[in-house]
């Protein structure tokens, strides 16, 4: 693995040498609604072309997920993690829920079935509440997530834990106020370029001030309903600020909808090979900007590409 087990240190992730580091790759889609994509082949070719340190995998709870068909969902995921383990880069076993606090029984099996079985590798991130909708931070998501952290604790005690907050993971403000008391926890930032502009690089910022860690698990160059028009002017701001702030990004998403934030057009291969015909606008950007971000972080542990 390239960095070793990542540690939270104030507001800022440390590689195993205790220095800052930032992983830039992408995310997969709904698992439900995407399943040929999570395959082995196309978390080598994110790995070996994007040049990913980092894959998400985005597996769905609702809507035919993982509450209707658990076995099928948990195959994906480790089939992923599998992938990523094998390139040694990291993967984030993401709960993609927006009502988790309801499914708190299957979110803990899940996720003791996983830190039992990886709990061990380094490259494990554990995403444990996707996107909780206008709900209290004190008095829901963070309950959910102390029983959450709990459960993986028990099998993994220090491996990275992302943690998910209201209104679709903007109010890092409002959970850095209330933190969670482990060490290695850090808070979800999702945003989609368009859409999400300076007010909420302001709630970040306020939120690193008050000492918490912040990973980008989800972006996308689009709207905030992951279609419509990209904002390049607001996309670069967003660049300018993860890279200063050496925050973490996953972009959303490796997969072929007909859709603006999907870096493939429809048709291109689930198992990778994709050329520049098989991606999108955002597809061709965020394949350059991946390339770009980590050629630097590759160079440094003496990895040319």
């Amino acid at each position: 693995d390239l960095f070793g087990r990542l540690q939270v240190n104030g507001s800022q992730i440390m590689d195993k040498n205790e220095k800052p580091v930032s992983l830039h790759g992408m995310s997969l889609f709904w698992s439900q609604w995407s399943a040929s994509f999570y395959n082995e082949k196309c978390v080598d070719w994110l790995y070996s072309d994007w040049k990913c340190t980092v894959v998400r995998a985005a597996m769905g709870v609702e809507g035919g997920g993982y509450l209707t068909n658990p076995e099928s969902e948990i195959a994906k995921v480790t089939t992923v993690i599998d992938a990523a383990i094998k390139n040694g880069i990291y993967v984030v076993v993401d709960w993609h829920d927006h009502n988790a606090q309801n499914h708190l029984p299957q979110a803990k099996q899940f996720f003791d079935i996983i830190s039992e079985k990886y709990g061990e590798y380094p490259n494990v991130i554990y995403e444990i509440f996707n996107e909780p909708l206008q709900v209290s931070w004190s008095n829901i998501v963070k309950p959910y997530s102390l029983e959450v952290i709990k459960t993986i604790r028990q099998n993994d005690p220090d491996n990275l834990i992302i943690v998910g907050n209201p209104t679709w993971s903007q109010d890092v403000d409002v959970a850095s106020k209330d933190p969670i008391k482990d060490p290695n926890v850090c808070y979800a930032l999702h945003f989609y370029t368009s859409t999400h502009k300076q007010f909420l690089r302001d709630k970040a910022v306020t939120a690193m001030n008050n000492g918490v860690a912040l990973f980008i698990s989800e972006f996308g160059t689009s709207e905030a309903s992951g279609d419509g028009i990209i904002d390049w002017n607001e996309t670069d701001l967003w660049i300018n600020f993860f890279k200063t702030n050496k925050i973490s990004t996953c972009n959303w998403s490796a997969f072929d909808k007909d859709e603006t934030s999907a870096a493939l057009i429809p048709g291109a291969n689930p198992q990778g090979g994709w050329s520049e015909n098989d991606l999108s606008e955002s597809g061709k950007f965020n394949r350059n900007l991946i390339r770009s971000l980590n050629k630097d972080v590759f160079k440094a542990i003496g990895i040319e590409y």
